[in-house]
C-alpha cells in the first residue's frame, strides 16, 4: 500500500501555516480600513427587499447590529393647520361672489391676523370635534364669519356666542339661558351643540354642506322653501341658484373664501399665527356653586383670563343648579382640582351680614348685592318672602372688589357703545312712546344700525330714561331740528323752591320722575326748599 505523502506531523505543521497566513491577511486588512478615509457602507435592506446576486449575504445578528448604526427616522411635527387643512372637505368652487370674499380677506390682513389670536384658546377644541364626526374641516372656521371667534360677540338679531345662537335655536339644542349663564357663550357646549345642528342640517338636505350652511344662517326651513320654489320652476337646487336672502348669499362664500385663504396663506401673503396642535384648556367639574373670583385664585390666572375660557356666566359666580363646570388652562388644571378639592364649603362664596332697612324687600337687598331673591331666601331660610327692619340676613355676594369685579358681559356691551365710528356722536334719552323704528326714523338711520351701535337687538325692548348712542352723517337733519349730543341735552343746576315737587319739576322741564330720581339719587318722596337738583333738559322737548 502507498503510505501518505503527508506525514501527520507535516499535516499539523500545514494546517498552522494557513491558519497563520489567514490571520495577516485579516489583520491586514483591518489596518487598511482604519487608514482610509473612505467609509465602506453595506447595502441597504428591508424586510421587503432581497438581496441582489452577488451582494453578501447578511445574518439577522449583523442585520440587527446595521440598523442600530442607521439614525433614527425623524418625523416632522404635524401643526394645528396641517390638521386642519387635511379635514378639508367642500367642494372646490372658484366663482365671482368667492373671489371678491377672497379679494377682500386678502386685502385685510390684519384682520384675519385677529381673528386667529382670537382664536388661539379655542381651536384646537373645536378642530378635535370636528375631526371625531368626521365632518368638513372648513366648519372649525365657521366662528369667524360668525362672531370673528369673539365669546361674547352680540348681533342685532340677539344671538350670541362664538357660533351665534339665537335665544330659541339655542333652547332647543339644550343651551340654558339663565340669569346666571347662558349656554349660547358656554365654548364647550355650543361648540358640540353647532356641530350637532350643522350635521342635522347636512342630512336633511342629502349630505349637501353648502344647502347646510345656508341652512345654518338662514334657517332650514328657508332653504327648503327656496329649493321648492327653484323645482316648480325647473330650475336648479344648489346653492348658488336658490334664491336667498343676501346675508345668506355672502355666507357661503365668505367661509370657502377664509378658508381657501389660510390653505394657502403664501400665495395671498398672510402669515398664520402658530397655534399649538394641543390642548389649550381642560373641562374641570366643581361639583357645586363657586365664585369665579375665587376659582381664578385657585387657578392661578387673572379673572379676565378666566373669563376668556368661561363667557358663559353671566354673574359673579356659577349658578347654583350648574353646570358646574369650568375650563381651566391645560397647564394650571392639576393644580386647581388639587386646591379644590380641600376647599371648605364655607370658602366657596363670600358672605356679608346685611342689617334690614326700613321699607326695604328682598328685591332691593339683592339687586344691591348683584344676585337673587331665592339665593337670599335659600341662604336664610325665610317663609312667605317675608324679612323684618333691624334684622340680619346672610347674603352671598362677590368675592372681589367690584370694579375688579365688573360684569364682563356689560364691560364688554360698553366696549360696542363707546367704539368711535364715523359722523356726529348723539346721546339720546329714551321718552315715553319710543321704539327703535321711531328714533331711527327720526334720525335718518336705520334700525339695525341703531341697536348695533347699542350692543341691543331691533327688538329689545327700550326704557324711559335709557340712554342711546347714535352716529348721524350730519351735525343737523334735513329740517334742521337734529341737533348734536352736547347741544341737545343741556344739564342744569335747579334749586327747589317752596311749593316744587318732583311732579312738578318734571312737567316743567318735560323729564320724568323716575330720571329726576335717578340723577340725583332721591330716595325720599319731598323735596327740601333750597335743595339742588341735577336736570339733562332736552332743548328740542322743553
Amino acid at each position: 500500500m502507498q503510505k501518505s505523502l503527508l506525514h501527520p506531523n507535516n499535516s499539523m505543521r500545514h494546517l498552522i501555516i494557513n491558519k497563520s497566513v489567514r490571520f495577516l491577511l485579516f489583520a491586514s486588512l483591518c489596518m487598511l480600513i482604519s487608514c482610509t478615509p473612505l467609509q465602506i457602507r453595506l447595502p441597504e435592506l428591508t424586510k421587503f427587499t432581497s438581496p441582489a446576486e452577488g451582494s453578501p449575504t447578511i445574518s439577522p445578528t449583523d442585520e440587527v447590529a446595521i440598523e442600530k448604526t442607521q439614525p433614527p427616522a425623524v418625523e416632522l411635527p404635524i401643526t394645528l393647520w396641517q390638521r386642519l387643512f387635511a379635514l378639508y372637505q367642500l367642494p372646490s368652487i372658484q366663482n365671482e361672489q368667492i373671489q371678491a370674499e377672497i379679494n377682500w380677506y386678502s386685502k385685510h390682513p390684519e384682520y384675519l391676523s385677529r381673528v386667529q389670536k382670537n382664536a388661539t384658546p379655542y381651536l384646537y377644541h373645536i378642530v378635535n370635534e370636528v375631526e371625531k364626526r368626521g365632518i368638513p374641516g372648513e366648519l372649525a372656521l365657521l366662528p369667524i364669519v360668525e362672531s370673528a371667534y369673539r365669546p361674547f360677540a352680540y348681533s342685532h338679531g340677539r344671538a350670541a356666542g362664538l357660533w351665534q345662537f339665537i335665544p330659541s335655536t339655542g333652547r332647543a339644542f339644550g343651551l340654558q339661558q339663565t340669569w346666571w349663564y347662558d349656554g349660547r357663550r358656554d365654548v364647550y357646549r355650543s361648540t358640540n351643540a353647532a356641530l350637532t345642528y350643522l350635521t342635522q342640517l347636512s342630512k336633511r338636505f342629502n349630505n349637501n354642506w353648502l344647502l347646510a350652511l345656508a341652512g345654518y344662517n338662514a334657517g332650514g326651513g328657508s332653504v327648503s322653501l327656496a329649493i321648492r320654489k327653484n323645482k316648480r320652476r325647473g330650475l336648479d337646487t344648489d346653492f348658488w341658484a336658490l334664491k336667498l336672502r343676501k346675508e345668506t348669499k355672502h355666507y357661503v362664500p365668505k367661509l370657502i373664501a377664509i378658508a381657501t385663504i389660510l390653505a394657502n396663506a403664501e400665495k395671498y401673503n398672510i402669515t398664520l399665527i402658530d397655534i399649538p396642535n394641543a390642548p389649550y384648556f381642560e373641562r374641570v367639574n366643581t361639583i357645586k356653586q363657586i365664585d369665579l373670583a375665587r376659582a381664578a385664585e385657585l387657578a392661578d390666572i387673572s379673572i379676565e383670563e378666566l373669563y376668556v375660557l368661561n363667557p358663559s356666566f353671566n354673574q359673579w359666580a356659577t349658578s347654583p343648579k350648574g353646570p358646574h363646570f369650568l375650563l381651566i388652562p391645560v397647564d394650571k388644571a392639576a393644580g386647581f382640582k388639587t386646591k379644590l378639592a380641600t376647599l371648605p364649603d364655607s370658602q366657596r362664596l363670600k358672605w356679608v351680614r346685611h342689617k334690614v332697612k326700613p321699607g326695604e324687600t328682598l328685591g332691593h337687598i339683592a339687586r344691591l348685592y348683584r344676585t337673587t331673591t331665592k339665593q337670599i331666601i335659600q341662604a336664610n331660610a325665610i317663609k312667605n318672602n317675608l324679612i323684618h327692619e333691624g334684622k340680619h340676613l346672610l347674603i352671598p355676594t362677590a368675592n372681589y372688589n367690584n370694579s375688579l369685579y365688573a360684569n364682563s358681559v356689560e364691560m364688554r356691551k360698553n366696549a360696542i357703545v363707546n367704539t368711535p365710528r364715523k359722523g356726529y356722536k348723539i346721546e339720546y334719552y329714551v321718552k315715553s312712546g319710543d321704539s327703535f323704528w321711531t328714533i331711527a326714523r327720526r334720525y335718518h338711520v336705520g334700525v339695525r344700525q341703531l341697536s348695533k351701535w347699542n350692543a341691543m337687538a331691533p327688538r329689545d325692548t327700550l326704557k324711559i330714561g335709557q340712554k342711546l348712542v347714535i352716529w348721524s352723517k350730519n351735525s343737523h337733519s334735513s329740517a334742521g331740528t337734529l341737533l348734536t349730543s352736547s347741544r341737545k341735552h343741556q344739564t342744569i343746576r335747579y334749586t327747589v323752591r317752596n311749593g316744587d315737587s318732583l311732579y312738578l319739576i318734571s312737567r316743567k322741564f318735560n323729564v320724568s320722575i323716575n330720571d329726576l330720581k335717578r340723577w340725583n339719587t332721591l330716595n325720599k318722596k319731598y323735596l327740601k326748599p333750597g335743595q339742588k337738583l341735577k336736570i339733562i333738559v332736552d332743548v328740542t322737548r322743553s
